[in-house]
């Protein structure tokens, strides 16, 4: 289930680009924490799945590769984003079953 997680909280924060490092410090700060043993393969696999798009960036003083959701991925972040809610509703439902 985290795995799953993992993946729409990093799409969610790639609406506009950013590379690794600060997508890491951006999800810490909104108390989502990830590795970079996770996140980096992660983003290599959703571009791979055509879901980002990245580009690098030389001018910064260390080159970084900057990454961003693409019109597909924007579209299965709103499929995943639909499906997590309905999930959610459903197990606040089972849980409040139990009180």
């Amino acid at each position: 289930m985290r795995r799953g997680v993992i993946v729409l909280a990093a799409m969610s924060q790639l609406t506009q680009e950013q590379y690794g490092y600060s997508l890491i410090k951006d999800l810490k700060e909104k108390g989502f924490m990830v590795g970079q043993d996770t996140l980096y393969p992660l983003l290599r696999r959703l571009e791979e799945q055509g879901l980002l798009d990245s580009e690098w960036h030389v001018d910064d003083p260390r080159p970084r590769r900057y990454y961003v959701l693409n019109h597909t991925g924007r579209e299965m972040y709103e499929q995943l984003t639909a499906e997590w809610k309905e999930q959610e509703t459903i197990i606040r439902r089972l849980l409040n079953e139990n009180k």
